[in-house]
């Protein structure tokens, strides 16, 4: 079975590493009181609350196995000092967007970091892909769903 390497970066990886801490020693443990308080209830048939704690049991796990895949298979980003866009750097990109011009710094992440409310752009994005490995000054054609889009890398840095 083929595994797939998660690049993150080492910010990302603590992030992951406290999640992990809290659901080990807080959540879970918390959700097992709750199951436990909900079976002394009786008749599990029509238990609402037990009901509602199997649930959260079940997306507790769910989410301690995704993270425990993550860093299993995580390969931390490492910055250099070129001057290209790569993974983990941040860049200053800009565009017209549906309500005029957009100038917005990003952070490139692999998919499984991304997060576009946070500024965290997906390396696998259509933007992602199109300024991997441009420099400052270059202008990019994004095919976006709604046409293709030229947007220019205003910086590029490591933070």
């Amino acid at each position: 079975m083929q595994t797939n390497k998660h690049e993150i970066t080492e910010e990302y990886k603590k992030q992951l590493e406290q999640e992990l801490d809290n659901l080990n020693n807080v959540l879970i443990p918390a959700n097992v009181q709750a199951l436990q308080e909900a079976r002394s209830q009786g008749d599990l048939s029509e238990n609402a609350d037990y009901d509602a704690a199997r649930d959260e049991q079940a997306r507790l796990n769910g989410r301690l196995q995704e993270i425990k895949e993550i860093l299993k298979t995580a390969v931390i980003i490492k910055l250099d000092n070129s001057d290209k866009v790569q993974n983990g750097k941040y860049v200053v990109l800009s565009y017209e967007g549906p309500k005029g011009l957009v100038e917005e710094k990003y952070q490139i992440v692999g998919s499984v970091e991304a997060d576009i409310d946070a500024k965290k752009l997906s390396n696998a994005s259509p933007f992602g892909k199109a300024v991997l490995g441009h420099k400052k000054g270059d202008t990019v054609k994004v095919i976006a769903p709604r046409g293709t889009i030229s947007v220019t890398i205003k910086e590029v840095s490591n933070n």
